[in-house]
């Protein structure tokens, strides 16, 4: 793990890390945060829909599948 002398915008005297690389951390940290989000609010709607239609059906399964794989390499 990286300690704030190797991070950028670290003081190399002080080790504290600059207000500009703490926002930057700050704004990438709620992006992630909303696009969570985001795919847990598809997964729970295609959760939440039945049909007796195969087709459909498994349509529904590769979009579950395909949000699960995007949640979990966020994660």
């Amino acid at each position: 793990m990286a300690n704030a002398l190797e991070s950028p915008g670290a003081n190399a005297r002080d080790g504290h890390v600059s207000e500009e690389a703490r926002r930057a951390a700050e704004v990438k940290r709620a992006a992630r945060d909303r696009q969570l989000s985001v795919l847990e609010l598809q997964r729970e709607n295609i959760l939440s829909q039945r049909t007796s239609n195969a087709g459909r059906r498994a349509a529904l399964e590769a979009a579950l599948a395909h949000i699960e794989t995007q949640i979990k390499s966020i994660g």
